[in-house]
């Protein structure tokens, strides 16, 4: 055994500073451990101090609260809503009967047609093949009915 001890020279422990020693084991990114040694160590206060200083702080923060509630300027007091006013209802009158009227009938499926198309027949109250809806002949209806006049057929007119 003494043989080993003299072919393996012995390791000399190298002096290092503990500020070295520090940095190698301090994570990246994290302060140095001789810049935390340089900073002043805070003063050991007493708890009742602590205690005293916490609840002073906490008083001022809610006096600086009230002071900002003081300031803002009061809200307009809310206005009562004004009760709805009923509508009288009209005796049943009977449902004006248009002037001129169009029959339209469905000729063909909206099956693969584009958005719009489909929107206009059901706009037309066309759902199905061979249905037919008389209409009022306005110039709004007339557009409709260009739109799709590929799909419907006008069968009469009055």
């Amino acid at each position: 055994m003494a043989d080993e001890k003299d072919k393996k020279p012995a390791k000399k422990a190298a002096a290092k500073p503990a500020a070295e020693k520090a940095e190698k084991v301090a994570k990246p990114g994290a302060a140095p451990a001789a810049k935390a040694a340089k900073k002043p160590a805070k003063p050991e206060a007493d708890p009742a101090a602590e205690a005293a200083r916490k609840a002073a702080k906490k008083e001022a923060k809610k006096e600086a609260k009230k002071a900002a509630k003081a300031a803002k300027p009061a809200a307009p007091p809310a206005r009562p809503k004004a009760a709805p006013v009923p509508t009288p209802k009209a005796a049943s009158e009977p449902k004006r009967v248009p002037d001129k009227t169009l029959t339209v009938m469905q000729i063909a499926s909206p099956i693969g047609r584009e958005a719009y198309q489909r929107a206009t027949l059901k706009g037309l109250g066309l759902n199905k093949l061979r249905r037919s809806r008389v209409l009022e002949d306005t110039p709004a209806v007339r557009g409709m009915i260009e739109r799709v006049k590929h799909l419907v057929r006008i069968v009469a007119s009055a």
